[in-house]
């Protein structure tokens, strides 16, 4: 939906709908979106931010799958300006934990997929939009083995720049890529995607390779890396990381980083934890995803990748220890007391209040992916009203 002044746009990410196959997709388009859109938007256009698996987006672009994509949307008044190209494979009723991030980017296969993302996003977008797609944080920080690695996943992130800087020569379609922090993975805060973007994406030695690769000339490359490479600012993971919403911005800002998506999201927080706590969080350890753990104790911050990493340290330590904890795991925007517990919803109505002053991102998109496997009496309303409840409370934080 378009927002108000220069606030951009606002959709829902629909990862949060089971949908491995174009097939599942189209039904959960034809079915649960629409049902989104009338309850939210049914007089103006609707915007879908979409998901699509590796699977489905080879499906997907199919010359006959796309015509009907785009008959769908003319029909029904709907749009789309970014993808969630971040999950490339099963991200529902399965493990997925730290597979989430295959293939991440020390794998050609990444690229590959990415840039078949920007090309279906960019036959679907609008005339008047630029277009984005989310990503992984170069890989699973175990993974992040050394500088022969750490330069692998650059240059291949610079061939995909290269790919989005000739997908625009060819169709006039701008489409950046938006690179997601995320706790327990090689860039997993602000501060750390800013030292990698100056030192690997946009450097004079990065600048001159994409010259090469894309046939521009020296002085252009500059400028089309900061056009087409930028920060997924997720609320959620930066608060986890026990940022603060003007330290984000202002460091993006700072570092001419752009934010060609801002997910807008929330997680658990815990102002204090003990002995009774793994009990509290039990119904949260699903074994589905990875629910990473942010603890601070007098000012240090400790990380651990999962829950039961955390509950682990926990059992150890004394019982006057009470550190304050922030847990991954994405909860409905519009709860800010989840009983024993609370959310970093105060964390996103910053962000908000900082966007609306002066606009962080074009591209809103609430994420709450996580409905599937949560604990059932934070979801007894049904999925359809919940993410409208979702749009509308932050349409009112904007308003």
């Amino acid at each position: 939906m378009r927002l108000p002044g220069r606030q951009g746009h606002l959709t829902y990410c629909t990862n949060i709908h089971r949908g491995e196959r174009w097939a599942e997709v189209r039904g959960m388009l034809e079915g649960d979106v629409l049902a989104v859109r009338r309850a939210v938007a049914p007089d103006e256009p609707f915007a879908i931010g979409l998901r699509l698996s590796g699977v489905a987006l080879d499906e997907a672009g199919r010359p006959e799958a796309l015509a009907a994509m785009k008959d769908y949307l003319a029909a029904h008044d709907l749009y789309v300006f970014t993808i969630n190209a971040f999950p490339y494979g099963p991200f529902h009723g399965t493990r997925v934990k730290e597979d989430v991030y295959l293939p991440d980017w020390r794998d050609e296969e990444r690229l590959r997929y990415s840039n078949a993302a920007a090309d279906y996003l960019a036959a679907l977008l609008p005339d008047d939009m630029t277009g984005s797609v989310s990503t992984v944080p170069g890989c699973f920080r175990p993974h992040a083995t050394g500088a022969d690695t750490v330069a692998a996943m650059a240059d291949r992130l610079l061939r995909h720049v290269a790919h989005l800087v000739d997908l625009e020569r060819r169709t006039g379609r701008r489409i950046a890529l938006a690179v997601e922090p995320e706790p327990a993975c090689f860039l997993e805060t602000t501060a750390e995607a800013v030292d990698f973007f100056e030192q690997h994406l946009f450097s004079a030695a990065a600048a001159r390779r994409l010259a090469t690769l894309a046939g521009i000339a020296a002085a252009e490359a500059e400028p089309a890396l900061r056009r087409h490479l930028g920060l997924c600012l997720d609320l959620c993971h930066a608060a986890i990381e026990f940022e603060t919403p003007g330290e984000a911005v202002n460091t993006l800002r700072g570092a001419g980083v752009s934010v060609p998506k801002m997910q807008i999201s929330a997680g658990l927080r815990l102002d204090s934890v003990g002995p009774g706590t793994r009990e509290l969080l039990a119904p949260f350890d699903d074994g589905v995803y990875l629910h990473q753990v942010v603890e601070r104790k007098d000012g240090t911050l400790t990380r651990y990748t999962d829950l039961d990493d955390a509950f682990a340290a926990l059992a150890g330590a004394p019982d006057d220890a009470l550190p304050e904890w922030r847990v991954h795991y994405h909860v409905p925007l519009f709860l800010a007391d989840l009983g024993a517990f609370a959310s970093t919803q105060d964390f996103v109505r910053e962000a908000l209040a900082l966007h609306r002053a002066e606009p962080i991102s074009q591209h809103l998109e609430v994420e709450t992916y996580t409905w599937g496997v949560m604990p059932q009496h934070y979801r007894s309303e049904g999925i359809v009203p919940a993410i409208a409840r979702e749009l509308q409370w932050v349409r009112q934080q904007l308003a």
